[in-house]
């Protein structure tokens, strides 16, 4: 699918999403389309490791088109970027955001909404909704869930950008690179995880979604099938049980 205002391009196991709508890659109805058209085709990709959000120019995102916020089009507004969330929660792949530059509203929501945040010393992050009278939904939802409750409402009821660094500091961004090697410290991390098997990474992700905010006696009988019945009789955790007792490198098969 050729696609006017974002890329997606498969290669080594990773589907990079790139946002590609100059100046401020501000988010309209139809490139949230595209993004959904994306993430829809990333869903059915066999052999994935990692799907990566990225983007082009000096910001990530400045948000949501406002002109798209009026009472005529805020209803679709809101259904095709919500579908963007809803697609996220349906891939069973790592996510991670490439924030190099301001990720700003929806920007912020998006990048934020990712399994992992690598940030460089230049971005910023921030929900400005309630400057124009209204508030983040998704955000709303997340914030409060991911980073402590009185940082989140200082965010959502102030307005303010913050740093990389603060962001990191309440544990929403998990590495701040310099802006001089931010691409290549980026691949390196990444390189940590796609060196994993795909099918061990997708169990791992169902494992910490099967956890997260439930209770331990809740959580864990869930936690403990999906390892004994789902990991252990995949091939991979085979290989890479014996691999270690044999002090070599593993070879994944993805299954």
């Amino acid at each position: 699918m050729d696609f006017k205002n974002i890329s997606l391009d498969v290669k080594g196991g990773v589907a990079r999403l790139v946002l590609k709508r100059p100046p401020v890659n501000v988010l309209n109805i139809e490139m949230m389309k595209e993004m959904n058209a994306a993430l829809e085709q990333v869903r059915s990709t066999p052999g994935l490791r990692a799907l990566v959000f990225s983007a082009e120019g000096k910001f990530f995102s400045a948000g949501v088109d406002v002109a798209e916020h009026t009472r005529e089009k805020v209803h679709e507004m809101i259904s095709v970027f919500h579908g963007i969330f809803e697609n996220l929660n349906r891939l069973t792949v790592p996510t991670v955001a490439l924030v190099q530059g301001p990720a700003l509203g929806g920007g912020c929501e998006v990048a934020l909404y990712c399994d992992l945040v690598l940030a460089s010393e230049r971005a910023k992050f921030g929900q400005p909704e309630i400057k124009v009278g209204v508030f983040p939904p998704v955000a709303a939802y997340l914030l409060p869930n991911d980073i402590p409750l009185k940082f989140a409402a200082e965010m959502l009821l102030t307005g303010d950008t913050y740093s990389a660094a603060d962001l990191r500091a309440m544990g929403a961004v998990n590495r701040v690179f310099p802006e001089a090697t931010f691409a290549a410290d980026c691949e390196a991390f990444l390189e940590k995880i796609t060196a994993n098997s795909a099918a061990v990474l997708e169990l791992s992700k169902q494992a910490m979604r099967a956890g997260h905010g439930r209770p331990y006696s809740k959580a864990m009988p869930d936690i403990e099938k999906l390892y004994l019945e789902r990991l252990m009789v995949t091939e991979d955790a085979s290989e890479g049980l014996k691999a270690f007792m044999e002090k070599r490198k593993p070879v994944w098969k993805d299954r």
